[in-house]
């Protein structure tokens, strides 16, 4: 066994998407040498974080996998019942849209129109379960050995608010999962918050604040690289929302890219900032053939091939630049954010 090499882990979210992290996740607890200090996660980021802390904590790497695993396999079961899968048509034209979906079709209409106050009056959410069933929060809570943030939106103030282990509950990950669209507004502590995408997708300040690893690995999911116009109402919203909850990362990496710049310069402010080394695993060409539709898709085949496509970037990625961490960044901000 090599030098352990410890790294933070900046989680994105992105609905059904979120099982391409799960790969990245999986293939990376593989890694005997690999020390996960801190995780930041923000809607599937949370999902992904809390299962694989709880697994670390429960029972190491393997058990992390197996964590993960169950969460997504859950998912999937209670999807099993959702009217929004592809068509036959889908299928021939992509791994996970489900366009041709009429039910999907008139669901896109009737958003606009009814808010989740009027459409889902008893406020279901079906991740509250599936969480409950996977998760003993309280291990999480009283256990802080993996730092873990989750990040949510306060509707009231327009600030991020960020959960530490301590202060996470099935409600902490729902909040920071809610989409105003689709659910109501998540309550905790006399607050109410909305989905942590729209301004920290997820927030990277907790890791460089509670920990003192200098390596950060960021899995994107929203792709920052669309090469089409979109002219479509669903392909102009999918744009939109990519757009939005992208902004909050490409802001929080060109500051870290700032900072390390003064820091190469001699300025570390009396020891007070130090050089962050930043690496980074997309989907690029997986998400390249995927729109909005799909992030809703949780058939068990169409998880799976995302988890294959995580695992095969997270591997690529450890052969090319495992060797960086604690020595390098891997990534050119100035290239991917700016």
């Amino acid at each position: 066994m090599g030098k352990t090499r410890r790294l933070n882990l900046a989680l994105q979210g992105g609905g059904s998407h979120g099982a391409f992290t799960w790969g990245v996740l999986d293939r990376l607890l593989e890694e005997k040498d690999l020390e996960i200090v801190g995780i930041s996660g923000t809607s599937a980021g949370a999902v992904n974080g809390v299962a694989l802390v709880y697994g670390l904590i429960t029972g190491g790497p393997e058990q992390a996998r197996k964590t993960l695993e169950s969460v997504w396999w859950e998912n999937s079961k209670m999807a099993f019942f959702s009217p929004f899968k592809q068509t036959l048509l889908d299928r021939f034209k992509s791994p996970g849209n489900i366009d041709n979906n009429i039910l999907f079709a008139i669901g896109n209409i009737l958003t606009p129109l009814l808010s989740p106050y009027q459409c889902n009056p008893l406020n279901i959410n079906p991740m509250e379960s599936i969480l409950n069933k996977v998760i003993d929060f309280s291990v999480i809570q009283q256990n802080d050995r993996y730092k873990l943030f989750l990040s949510a939106t306060n509707i009231r103030t327009s600030k991020v608010k960020v959960f530490p282990n301590s202060e996470i509950t099935v409600d902490t990950v729902l909040a920071s999962s809610c989409l105003p669209q689709v659910f109501q507004a998540v309550e905790i502590d006399g607050e109410r918050y909305w989905d942590g995408g729209y301004l920290g997708n997820p927030a990277m300040f907790p890791l460089f604040e509670h920990t003192d690893c200098k390596d950060l690995l960021v899995v994107q999911i929203d792709s920052t690289d669309y090469r089409i116009i979109p002219k479509t109402p669903s392909d102009i919203m999918d744009r939109v929302t990519s757009v939005s909850f992208n902004s909050s990362l490409m802001r929080e990496m060109r500051a870290i890219n700032f900072v390390n710049k003064i820091v190469e310069k001699g300025f570390d402010d009396g020891g007070n900032l130090q050089k962050i080394n930043i690496h980074l695993i997309r989907p690029e060409e997986t998400m390249a053939e995927l729109n909005m539709s799909s992030k809703v898709n949780a058939d068990w085949g169409f998880l799976t091939y995302l988890r294959d496509c995580g695992r095969m970037k997270a591997d690529a990625w450890l052969q090319e630049n495992y060797r960086l961490v604690g020595v390098r960044s891997s990534c050119d901000v100035d290239t991917c954010f700016y």
